[in-house]
């Protein structure tokens, strides 16, 4: 993309004062005549780049001009553009920032730019949905997690009991259209759900943090655990191999390949946190699906095709 060599080639140029056409395409790997076409192209934008004649002389930024954006390089700039684009559809705050940031480029490659942005789209809404906005809850912790101050939840965990906590909010994660709030308790870090926050209040109160606490390694750390516990129980099975694809969108990471065998089919290795989650997944394949083991998840289909014959079959 064009626009990336103008932003490279102007913040070179920041950063050096003055260059040689060959000096650049060798810091951006391209040729003599398309840097030089590049610095020509951005002298006609208006920015006072000049080529200096004669003996040690090349092409200068008098002034020492600068964008907004002076702090990036080219392909930072792009991945900027590339998220904030799709982050613009869905948030008016995003939006807004798009515009500042087009802006905050040179004429000549904010074309560029703008199309980069509208690249992708995000749209949050699943088919037959209404439209879905981020829950209010959220806003109200993700203050608390940025002024740093405690707050009190009202928490109602699985089994539907609730009750009240003071906690020192640390960060928030959005993990399939689900909400976690990461935060610090008098037990040590919890996992609260944000579903299941019936309420929330803001305290003046300062919130402690975990020196060095970075949200994503701590976030990785829950996820490793979560999964441990979502593989308690494999189980091999064959299938044809056209199917596979079908398998390991179910089972996620918990599907592997382990053969493939003569007759088209391959064998497969699935993980769940019980016999029964494997056994409610393969139960609607019938006899598509060989289960070689374990004879816990033998039995758990055995004992799901009786509930169904009892139920359906002949008389």
């Amino acid at each position: 993309m064009r626009a990336d060599r103008l932003v490279a080639t102007l913040l070179l140029m920041q950063s050096r004062g003055r260059a040689t056409a060959a000096e650049l395409a060798e810091e951006l790997e391209v040729s003599v005549a398309t840097a030089r076409r590049d610095l020509e192209a951005l002298s006609v934008a208006g920015i006072p780049v000049y080529p200096q004649p004669g003996r040690g002389g090349g092409w200068s930024l008098v002034g020492g001009a600068r964008t907004d954006l002076s702090g990036l390089s080219a392909t930072e700039a792009q991945a900027l553009f590339l998220l904030v684009g799709p982050a613009a559809a869905v948030s008016d705050e995003a939006k807004a920032a798009m515009r500042k940031l087009v802006r905050a480029l040179p004429q000549t490659f904010r074309a560029d730019a703008e199309a980069a942005a509208s690249a992708t789209m995000i749209d949050p809404t699943r088919w037959g949905e209404r439209d879905r906005r981020r829950p209010e809850m959220v806003d109200l912790l993700q203050d608390a997690v940025i002024r740093r101050r405690k707050v009190r939840l009202t928490y109602s965990n699985s089994a539907r009991q609730q009750s009240e906590r003071l906690v020192d909010p640390w960060g928030l994660v959005d993990k399939d259209d689900t909400w976690y709030l990461l935060a610090g308790t008098d037990k040590g870090q919890r996992t609260f759900r944000v579903d299941r926050i019936m309420a929330s209040e803001p305290t003046d109160h300062p919130a402690e943090r975990p020196d060095g606490f970075a949200l994503a390694t701590a976030w990785e750390r829950i996820v490793g655990q979560m999964e441990e516990k979502r593989s308690r129980t494999w189980a091999t099975v064959l299938i044809e191999a056209r199917f596979v694809p079908i398998l390991r969108d179910h089972f996620g990471r918990h599907c592997h390949t382990d053969a493939e065998l003569d007759d088209g089919r391959v064998r497969v290795r699935l993980a769940a946190p019980t016999p029964l989650d494997i056994a409610r997944n393969l139960a609607g394949w019938g006899a598509m699906v060989e289960v070689l083991d374990p004879s816990s998840v033998q039995s758990e289909l055995a004992r799901i095709g009786g509930e169904l014959v009892g139920r359906y079959g002949p008389g």
